[in-house]
């Protein structure tokens, strides 16, 4: 089931990536929660399914950006992804920020999204180490 959780997730940053808000509502669970509030800036806090999508849209209408997963990392019901987001602002300021959010998939739908500022956090909430992690099997 794990890979099947990692093509929900990277299905998730094509949709996101391209603007397709409608694609990636689908496939979260209606008890969906984005936990942001390890984030920085206006947006901190945690939403449930009814703010989620006024949280994207809020962050678009201020923002462009692009984000780049730089690995999904199996763990069971849960993808650990480090990430690379390229943001331009209004002003035309852009700025490159690097962050890892934790996905727990549960059925083929996404119940949580959670933000953390360094990958090594993200696997030790999971009960991993990066070396762990990056392991051949």
């Amino acid at each position: 089931m794990s890979q099947e959780n990692v093509e929900l997730v990277r299905a998730f940053y094509a949709a996101y990536n391209r603007g397709d808000l409608d694609a990636v509502m689908n496939d979260l669970h209606p008890d969906f929660t984005l936990d942001w509030s390890r984030g920085m800036g206006p947006q901190r806090g945690v939403y449930g399914t009814d703010r989620v999508r006024q949280f994207f849209d809020d962050f678009a209408e201020i923002f462009e950006q692009r984000v780049v997963p730089d690995e999904f990392i199996n763990v069971g019901e849960h993808v650990v992804v480090p990430q690379t987001g390229y943001v331009r602002g209004r002003d035309g300021i852009e700025v490159t920020a690097r962050i890892t959010l934790l996905w727990t998939i549960h059925n083929g739908s996404v119940m949580r999204i959670c933000l953390y500022q360094d990958t090594r956090e993200a696997l030790e909430a999971v009960g991993l180490s990066e070396q762990d992690a990056h392991a051949d099997p």
